[in-house]
């Protein structure tokens, strides 16, 4: 064999054994695709073995509470209802029910509850009292210029469906739960969006609760 072409040959095949090394470490790293079955097995019935409690207790079937303190969750998207679950397990989300529950949640099972939600019809709201909804309405499509309040719009959509992995769906949602965590933002109680946190605190009790009155007739 030719002396030059050897040592040519050599790398070429290093070369090739070292990528093929490479695309299958890269292939292992891959993240396991959510389990849906797993999520809503998990979601309906809990696991008591781990004290971890049936989701669909507070939550209702199919994530569409039926109780304006806890949120609709059916139709959220994946990435956001993640981000919760995950930030329930630390100083920025505090409540006693979920922080429990959450920190007993592998990441796997965080990932396939978020998936099986995601995958749910949200069940539609209603706006409950017509004296303010105008009020609502015109701050979430237009903001409050004169207070530096930004359209809810902005983020969330025009139609409240927000925007995958950043923005929450808000479409439909209990209007004292919207309400609930304005406040917890404009307190500090809830510290994981330094947007929400601004903006909370430049908003009146009353223009909350018009705002989430509006939000909850939205389609």
């Amino acid at each position: 064999m030719n002396r030059v072409f050897y040592p040519v040959l050599k790398s070429l095949c290093v070369a090739a054994l070292t990528f093929a090394s490479m695309a299958h470490a890269a292939e292992e790293a891959k993240p396991a695709k959510a389990d849906l079955a797993k999520g809503e097995a998990l979601f309906t019935n809990g696991d008591p073995t781990r004290n971890i409690t049936a989701c669909v207790a507070c939550h209702g079937a199919a994530g569409n509470s039926a109780i304006a303190q806890n949120p609709k969750l059916a139709g959220q998207h994946e990435a956001y209802l993640a981000k919760q679950l995950n930030n329930f397990k630390g100083p920025d989300r505090n409540n006693a029910i979920m922080t429990t529950i959450a920190k007993a949640l592998t990441a796997d099972e965080v990932k396939n509850i978020a998936a099986y939600l995601n995958a749910q019809p949200a069940k539609q709201g209603a706006a409950k009292n017509k004296d303010i909804v105008e009020l609502g309405k015109k701050i979430y499509r237009g903001g409050i210029a004169e207070k530096n309040v930004p359209a809810c719009a902005a983020c969330h959509g025009p139609n409240g469906a927000g925007i995958p992995a950043q923005f929450a769906r808000l479409s439909g949602q209990h209007q004292e739960y919207t309400v609930a965590q304005l406040t917890n933002f404009r307190s500090g109680a809830r510290k994981n969006s330094v947007q929400m946190t601004a903006i909370a605190k430049r908003l009146s009790d009353d223009e909350m609760q018009a705002v989430a009155d509006y939000i909850a007739g939205l389609k």
